[in-house]
This record gives structure tokens, sequence and C-alpha cells, in this order.
């Protein structure tokens, strides 16, 4: 069957991936969104369906006004004895913690924190021992993937943190995952930075503690040389093997928005990528090290990648999510409407607005709604950071209703344009391509076009930090009604 990377889209990034009872379960970052965490399942590596998040309690994670693109970093999900167990790192409090779960559909339990520093965490087990691993510095001081044995019920070490491997002289070594396949330990990481410069690459050991040996083909996985080319950032993945046997990593990347714009903002997404293991022992992933579009994975099943989204079709707990710990009594959500009430809180504020949003899956777009607003404003978003976000919106005051767009630059809060309304409610419409948005507000079904603004002011590269674009429902200061919701995609 051949399928078309990604394989999930938009902002999900620094994927993890473990199989239990022929399913295949992945995690990603969420950084401050909540809840915290979101958890895929699959059939067939190809296919991935949103079941839930990790971390759904105010307890589990603190988000507290933190910045955009701090909190839950990099998480590792394993099953060790049928129990699922995802590590991850809080880095506004730079903790290390790991919850676990019997039922993959169900709770998942309160953090236990492990003493040792450093990002991206992940878990190996073996013969009933546990061994935590980070990108960090160990008892020595020693800069690396830093590596300990713990105690899986409490957290505790049982063993000193040390470092086992440098990387292969890349900046920024993260994301350390360690397998042992026919008998070799392999530790696998990535280096050169979450940008143009990503890539994957693995060192080999006889023994969990080393001394490993790096692959002398180096980096294994890079798309940094493949250029002018749409896929961009290849890097921080992690092994899986099929019900046939065959190997792939699962690995984040982005789609820059054109040959020549090197500019992202649909945030990092999840690539599935060929992997083959030669006489050597080492692994080679993809075409001559590098992930394309379009590969071939053994099985008689079709691609579906869902490109409309409603509130009927969608669950507020799954897809959905708000901007760090939200303030529930603020939402009424149902499969009908989302009746919103404002607050003095906005979205240019670290805090929590009253705002829930989906990530952007792809660069072409339709995103509506029928709003009607009660005293305040109301609207639609597009946004990545607090200072970076387009906005369509109703406004009402003493003196009536206007549809408004501001444009969120850099910190610099543009309103590009105003219209008076009749009445307090109209359609809001955000059309998308891979250079802009174009803004609309509709009645009595007369479309009037308020402006536009680039993506990429909306990039990474932009933007700065580690998310995507999210689109989103917001209100301030009143209450806003959304109904006829519809947000729906072409994957060209």
């Amino acid at each position: 069957m051949k399928y078309q990377n990604p394989v999930v889209s938009g902002f999900y990034p620094d994927p993890s991936v473990c199989e239990s009872n022929g399913k295949y379960y992945l995690v990603c970052s969420s950084f401050q969104y909540f809840p915290g965490v979101p958890l895929f399942e699959s059939g067939d590596l190809v296919n991935w369906k949103q079941i839930g998040y990790v971390l759904t309690r105010k307890s589990q994670v603190m988000l507290d006004k933190i910045n955009s693109s701090g909190g839950v970093f990099a998480p590792t999900i394993r099953c060790v004895n049928g129990r699922f167990y995802m590590v991850t790192t809080n880095d506004t409090t730079h903790q290390n913690f790991y919850v676990w779960t019997d039922d993959i559909h169900g709770e998942w339990s309160e953090p236990i924190y492990v003493d040792q520093g450093g990002i991206d965490p992940s878990l190996f087990e073996e013969d009933g021992r546990v061994y935590f691993m980070s990108n960090g510095a160990d008892d020595n001081g020693v800069g690396g993937v830093v590596q300990c044995e713990i105690d899986i019920a409490t957290g505790k070490k049982l063993s000193p943190s040390r470092c086992i491997w440098q990387g292969s002289g890349g900046r920024y070594l993260e994301s350390p995952h360690l397998y042992k396949i026919n008998g070799t330990y392999y530790l696998m990481a990535a280096e050169g930075g979450t940008e143009y410069g990503h890539m994957i690459t693995c060192a080999r050991a006889n023994s969990v503690w080393g001394p490993f040996e790096g692959n002398p083909r180096n980096p294994v996985l890079t798309n940094r040389n493949k250029a002018p080319f749409i896929i961009q950032g290849i890097g921080h993945g992690d092994l899986i093997c099929d019900k046939h046997g065959d190997w792939h990593v699962l690995s984040l990347g982005f789609r820059q928005q054109h040959i020549w714009r090197p500019y992202h903002h649909l945030g990092r997404e999840v690539f599935l990528t060929p992997v083959q293991f030669g006489a050597d022992g080492w692994f080679t992933c993809g075409n001559d090290g590098t992930t394309d579009e379009f590969y071939e994975i053994k099985g008689d099943f079709e691609q579906k990648p869902q490109l409309e989204f409603t509130f009927a079709n969608t669950r507020w707990d799954v897809e959905w999510c708000f901007m760090r710990h939200p303030h529930m009594e603020n939402y009424e959500l149902s499969d009908e409407k989302a009746v919103l009430h404002g607050t003095a809180v906005t979205l240019d504020d670290v805090d929590s607005p009253t705002f829930v949003a989906m990530r952007q899956r792809e660069f072409h777009m339709e995103m509506k709604s029928d709003v009607r607003v009660d005293g305040g404003i109301g609207g639609l978003t597009v946004l990545i950071t607090e200072n970076e976000h387009y906005d369509i919106l109703l406004e009402q005051n003493e003196t009536g209703c206007s549809a408004v767009l501001m444009l969120n630059i850099g910190g610099i809060k543009h309103r590009q344009n105003s219209i008076a309304i009749t009445g307090n409610s109209a359609q809001l419409i955000i059309r998308a391509d891979c250079f802009g948005y174009s803004f609309f507000v509709a009645q009595d079904g007369k479309e009037t076009q308020l402006g536009y603004g680039s993506t990429k002011y909306l990039s990474s590269e932009v933007a700065e930090g580690f998310t995507g674009v999210m689109t989103g429902l917001f209100a301030v200061n009143g209450t806003a009604e959304f109904t006829n919701f519809s947000c729906c995609y072409k994957n060209a």
C-alpha cells in the first residue's frame, strides 16, 4: 500500500511510539496547551486516530502563565508488562516525570518525578530493570545522553547518572531512545537543532551502559541537504517494528510553504520512514538517508485522512484543546454549538483566555462559523503565539456591532479593517493557502473581504518557538455563540 507523508499532519511534534496487542500508540509534545500530550492509536502505522490526551488533570502538570513553547516537551511512550508509561519534561519547572495507566483509553496516574535533569527523557526495560535516560549532564557534570537505573514504582534512582554517549558532533543533542535488537543495544538520538539542520544519529554497544560506538555513516536520516524540497527538519524519531517484521522510524518534520519559501507555520508534523538493517548490523533510513513524501508499506488498507471537522464529528476532549489550564465555567460546549463567556484576558496575554482550538492540518483550509455576540468580542483566530495571530471578530458596544480584522505581528496589534454590520450576528470565514489567509464576513448571503495576512508572519521562522498554527474560537469581555462551525481542508 502506498502512503503519503506526513501521516499525522499539523502541530504534533516529537513523536514517540510503542506497540501493544497488535495496536500502535503514539504521543506528541503539547507545550503550553491543555490537556497535555495528545495520544493516538493505529492498526497500521499510517492511519492514526486521536483517542485522547495523557495529561488531563491540572494536578498532573503545571501550566499556569507559562510562556509559549514552555511546558510539556518531548514525551516517550513505552509498554512494560502490559502497563503503559509516558515520560516527559516540564521544561518550565525543569522536572522530568512519568505517569502510567493499565487502560490506554482511561485515566493516567499522578506524576512520579525522577531526580535526573535534562530534557527528552526516555525509558528502557530489560529483565525487570528499568533505565531512565535524558539529554543533560551526569552526576559528574559530563554532558550528553545521561542514564540511570530507577525503581519504576517510585522513580527513585538505583544508580548514579552516567553519560553514555555524546553524539556525533552535531549541536543540540536530544531525543535519546534505547533499543535491544538481535542482541545489540542501539541508541538513537537527534542532533542539529529542530530546524533545517535537524538529523537522526545512532550508536550501538554490547552493554546497556556502553561504550557506544557511533555509526560511521551518521546521520542515518536527515533532509538538511535535500533542497529545494518541501519536507524539511526531519529528526527526533522513534523506531518501531511492524507486524510484518519490517522496521520504521516515526519522526518529526515540517513542510515549508513553497520550495522557494523557507518558512513553515503548520508546526512540526509526524512522518513515517522505512528502515533497513544491513549485513553489518547498522540500519539505514528512507531514500539514502532522507524522508520522502510517498512510500510503500505492507498491508491491504487505504490511507484515510480526515479533511472536515465540525462540532458534531469531533470531541471537545479529544481534538480540541485550551490555552494553559482553562476556566471551564466559561465554556458551554456541545455537538451543536459553543458558547464562550469571555473575560478580560485576551489572546495577547500569557494567561488562559476564553479560547478553544484545534491544530491547522493542511495549507489549504476554509474555516467558518456563524457567530453571535452579546457584548464584548468573539470570533475566529489563527494563532501561533500571543504576539503572532490573525483574528476576525464581531465587536459589540453601545454604538452597534462591527466586523473587525486584527493582524498581530511581533507584538504590533494592528486593526486592519472594520465594517458595521446589521444586528449582532454574522458568518465569519477564513480561507487559507500556503501563502496567506483571507478573511471574510457574510450577511444575507453577501460576503465582504476584510483583508489578508501572510502565512510567513505566523511561521516558526518569524514567531519563533516550537508550536504551530492553531485554529480557534475566542471571546473577550462578553459572550459569543458559535454555530454551524466547519473547518475543511484540501490535501494538496
